[in-house]
């Protein structure tokens, strides 16, 4: 007689795929689930060494100077004492430290108002499509492939009182006293603030005139490209209303070209407050102090004098001052990003 139940035996080999089937969709979303984290958490790997390395030799090493210009380490051997702002305040009283501010506002503002203009009218000579604009285009943007250095070197000879442009100006009879360059201890319009003189160095006209004729193919190079990006039909428009050239340019090219003013203005800033290299290639520190720069002042305090604490001192207001000019442009950048 036939079992009109089911087979236990056939009933237990039917539930077993099912029984098989939970663990290994179980198994499936904890990989899955890994593998998210995995993805997840990759990034935050990958950035880890450099940001690593970046908070140890940067920003520890800035944490660093910073602690070593509050301590009495002026000799060889470390004394971390600490003695507070005293050696900012020594610094301001250093007749060569106040040279250095000087000469620091006043090769800052001649050599940016140099490449700057420079830069953007050979950029608009080059915009007019002229022949021959690759060749231009290359030489203005050659001296950027020079270091300070070999410009300083090249600039010196040209400015040496006894060759160079002087001894030109000799061959075709120049009547007066020939210049002095950067020999010449004369200040401009010089004022007397504090221990030393306010004025215009002549000493460093030169250092200025090698840091334009190097960097002003850079601004060239932004304003050529702020051009190339305006489109025609603005200005277009401009002359069928009625605009002049002039007009034109003042009205609606410059207002456009703000965003790269700017920038250039930073760049260039910013190389000009930290200064070395083509000082020490080409005048050092110049007669009373004319040509001398905190970097290069902080470069012979610390290794040739081994006062430490005052060389940190003067590491640290030299970062204050490039951060004060570079952190509201970022701020100014970053806000413009977010309202586009």
């Amino acid at each position: 007689m036939a079992h009109a139940g089911k087979d236990p035996a056939l009933e237990a080999g039917a539930s077993r795929p099912a029984a098989r089937g939970v663990p290994a969709l179980r198994w499936r979303e904890r990989a899955w689930e890994l593998r998210r984290r995995i993805e997840a958490g990759l990034p935050v790997l990958l950035i880890a060494p450099s940001a690593l390395a970046l908070g140890v030799f940067v920003y520890g090493f800035i944490g660093w100077t910073v602690y070593v210009s509050m301590t009495r380490w002026n000799d060889v051997l470390p004394d971390y004492t600490f003695v507070g702002l005293r050696n900012y305040v020594g610094l301001f009283q250093t007749p060569r430290f106040q040279a250095d501010i000087r000469n620091t506002v006043v090769f800052t503002v001649f050599f940016l108002l140099g490449a700057v203009l420079l830069g953007f009218f050979a950029a608009l000579l080059l915009d007019q499509r002229v022949k021959g604009e690759a060749f231009f285009r290359s030489v203005f943007l050659f001296p950027m492939a020079i270091s300070f250095i070999v410009t300083g070197i090249a600039w010196q000879w040209l400015f040496n009182p006894q060759t160079g442009i002087n001894l030109l100006l000799r061959h075709l009879g120049y009547p007066g006293p020939l210049p002095r360059w950067f020999t010449d201890p004369t200040i401009m319009f010089g004022v007397k603030v504090g221990a030393i003189q306010a004025g215009i160095p002549v000493a460093l006209i030169p250092v200025v005139i090698a840091a334009t004729w190097q960097l002003s193919g850079f601004t060239m190079a932004m304003y050529l490209a702020g051009l190339r990006g305006i489109p025609e039909e603005l200005r277009e428009a401009a002359r069928v209303d009625g605009a002049s050239e002039w007009q034109v340019y003042r009205h609606v090219v410059l207002p456009l070209l703000r965003p790269v003013t700017l920038s250039a203005l930073i760049v260039l800033g910013h190389i000009s407050l930290k200064i070395f290299d083509l000082t020490v290639a080409m005048t050092g520190s110049g007669p009373g102090f004319a040509t001398d720069m905190p970097a290069y002042f902080m470069f012979e305090t610390t290794f040739r004098g081994n006062h430490f604490a005052q060389g940190a001192a003067i590491a640290t207001l030299m970062l204050i001052m490039v951060a004060a000019l570079i952190i509201p442009y970022l701020r100014y950048s970053l806000s413009r990003e977010a309202e586009l």
